[in-house]
């Protein structure tokens, strides 16, 4: 996949027998898939979206702005991924990154790598960053207080419930599309 793509939703399964989809956002507003005029798949597929239900269903439109034809043609498509281009993302604000920014820089600990960012979770508690060997570190000003992005690293202090040591301790992450706010 192309780094200038960031991952913005995911179809799911069919609903109905028309050819719509539940569409699964990661846009911090659902509703703003609708914005993209395309959007792309791993296939380089461009497609575009109307909501057409306040429960995630959608009508998905092909390069032509033909609509899917029917139930077989949406589950064709069933966990097809959906990104749209970075440019296209509003910029974030001061102490909140993209998840996509977040995924792939390295992890370091009194100057040792420690790990690679694997993931950004949010439950909705706040952001967690798991490393690559399964590490789970909050995403706070305590535990990552420091973040350069031209660097591609951040600096990690574990707290004492995952080091075994009392730890000491920037912002909100925002993922493919999601932001993470990293947090006091």
């Amino acid at each position: 996949m192309r780094p200038d793509l960031i991952l913005i939703g995911v179809v799911g399964r069919p609903h109905g027998v028309r050819g719509l989809v539940r569409v699964h956002s990661y846009a911090e507003d659902p509703t703003a898939l609708e914005d993209y005029e395309v959007l792309q798949d791993e296939q380089g597929r461009s497609w575009s979206l109307r909501w057409r239900g306040a429960d995630g269903v959608a009508e998905l439109c092909d390069a032509q702005g033909r609509p899917l034809a029917d139930r077989t043609a949406a589950q064709g498509l069933v966990n097809t991924r959906l990104y749209v281009p970075r440019a296209a993302l509003p910029e974030t604000e001061e102490e909140e990154f993209y998840h996509a920014d977040l995924i792939g820089m390295d992890a370091l600990e009194a100057g040792q790598v420690l790990g690679r960012v694997a993931m950004v979770h949010d439950y909705g508690g706040g952001a967690s960053l798991e490393l690559e060997g399964g590490l789970l570190v909050p995403f706070t000003r305590a535990c990552v207080p420091e973040i350069d992005l031209a660097k591609r690293t951040l600096t990690i202090v574990r707290p004492s419930e995952i080091s075994g040591e009392e730890g000491q301790g920037v912002g909100k992450a925002v993922s493919g599309a999601q932001k993470a706010e990293h947090s006091a």
